[in-house]
């Protein structure tokens, strides 16, 4: 569309671009290589000469969001994402051999499988990183050769108009559209009959994608959250563990969904872990209030439900740790900073023990053996990350086999989402499905699986053909058997 939406014939219009996108999907048949390499070439140009209006956009989104931070984790990323695609797809578009019977094989006969593009894909995205979540599924959408319906968070409408006047400018509507509004375009796009749809956002939101998508049999890939946990072993170096697990944090004003959310500390080591984290704050937060580097609140909404965990723990008489200078604890409502908060051994019946933070507040769990935590990250509900700081191998191996989550970084926070030859994805209300490099391109291919026949005609052979007799009881014999 060359106009945003309103209410009227939101569904209509939504279809009429998913029925253009089918059509020239159709007309154009097989997806050259080179076909996929310029749409990706041209996503990287969009991102390389907006770079300033992308930054500008996003800050006025936030009101508060360093261009640093943006060109680090939407533009930067995202342009590694898709020149990774970019420099493997040949390989990943070949066939795949696979075996055929035996022994088929030495009389011909060849097996494969053949990736396929599924043909429009809906590209579902939120709000915390605005533009890294377009591009980094869209990078594999595009590499396996499918067109693409997007439709942004309405929290960042700014950046959600770029999109759509730049998307225009360097691709047609017939290979990717930006379409934008409010719950009812989200919940119209959700109820489209596409090929594929990605969803990044709330697990409650996820839910009803998912349900919108089962009425059309629409498979579905939803990437979603949870509280993801952070053991730190006593193996560990302490202040290291504290300064990476802090600043990891702090990345995004600890709006990410895999945020580390509740931290596992030895109880020997507690009062280390609090001293190190407010150094490390110190260095890189000098100060909070009007630091353009710390970034806000994505709006006032949000500010008031972070602020109300911290205030409710207050209540309850927890320990809470303010990880700023004096004063500088929480901005006004309007400007929606607030500075980083440790809540110590909160009780599990607390808000922040129950929802996902997404915010400024890590709550922390001190532990004097390592059972008992296995055992409480397990009976809750599986997260999108977990992280294990320690130098103890097999306590590291105990800890990656008796719990489950999307994914794991070892020493580091959230390295393995960066890392784009490694699947990105949850599990349970975490998430369903992944995608990222070829893991990526299989999820928004189709396998299609070919079987080719070979000199002789082997159900012939093998007398499987009626009447039947005793070559295939000779047949069946040789192969039922233990």
């Amino acid at each position: 569309m060359n106009a945003p939406y309103n209410d009227q014939g939101v569904a209509a219009e939504l279809q009429l671009i998913l029925d253009n996108q089918r059509q020239a999907f159709r007309a154009e048949g097989h997806v050259e290589l080179a076909t996929r390499i310029d749409r990706l070439d041209r996503c990287i140009a969009l991102l390389v000469d907006n770079k300033q209006a992308i930054c500008d956009a996003v800050d006025k989104d936030f009101q508060g969001r360093s261009p640093y931070v943006t060109q680090m984790m939407d533009i930067m990323n995202s342009i590694g994402s898709l020149k990774f695609v970019k420099k493997n797809l040949k390989k990943w578009m070949k066939p795949e051999k696979r075996s055929p019977f035996m022994p088929m094989n030495f009389l011909g006969a060849k097996a494969y499988v053949k990736y396929q593009p599924k043909g429009v894909v809906g590209i579902m995205t939120p709000w915390n990183v605005p533009v890294n979540m377009i591009f980094s599924p869209l990078a594999d959408v595009l590499g396996a050769g499918n067109r693409a319906m997007i439709k942004p968070s309405e929290f960042t409408p700014h950046t959600a108009e770029l999109m759509r006047k730049l998307f225009a400018q360097y691709f047609e509507e017939t290979e990717i559209s930006i379409v934008t509004g409010g719950p009812e375009v989200g919940a119209a796009f959700s109820a489209l009959k596409l090929d594929h749809v990605i969803f990044t956002g709330a697990t409650s939101i996820g839910r009803l994608v998912g349900k919108a998508a089962a009425d059309n049999m629409v498979p579905v890939t939803l990437e979603l959250g949870g509280k993801s946990p952070v053991i730190i072993s006593p193996s560990a170096d302490i202040n290291k563990a504290a300064e990476t697990i802090i600043t990891g944090k702090s990345m995004n004003g600890g709006q990410l969904c895999v945020s580390p959310d509740y931290c596992f500390v030895p109880q020997s080591k507690l009062e280390t872990f609090i001293k190190r984290c407010r150094d490390v704050i110190a260095e890189q937060f000098p100060r909070i209030q009007g630091n353009p580097d710390f970034v806000a609140c994505i709006n006032e909404r949000h500010y008031e439900r972070v602020k109300g965990y911290i205030d409710e723990a207050a209540e309850r008489g927890m320990r809470i740790v303010t990880l700023c200078p004096p004063g500088e604890e929480m901005s006004a409502p309007a400007e929606h900073k607030l500075a980083l908060h440790l809540i110590v051994n909160p009780d599990n019946d607390l808000a922040c023990m129950q929802d996902e933070i997404f915010g400024a507040v890590l709550n922390i769990k001190t532990y004097d053996d390592l059972d008992p935590v296995l055992e409480f990250i397990n009976d809750r509900e599986r997260p999108l990350a977990l992280y294990y700081f320690g130098e103890d191998e097999a306590e590291q191996a105990r800890v990656l086999n008796e719990t489950i989550s999307g994914g794991v970084s070892i020493n580091q926070i959230a390295m393995h989402v960066g890392c784009d030859d490694l699947p990105f994805g949850g599990i349970g209300h975490s998430g369903m499905g992944n995608y990222r490099g070829f893991d990526g391109f299989r999820t928004f291919s189709h396998a299609r699986g070919v079987y080719r026949e070979g000199w002789v005609n082997m159900a012939k052979l093998a007398g499987t053909l009626p009447p039947y007799g005793q070559k295939l009881d000779k047949m069946l014999d040789s192969q039922i058997k233990k």
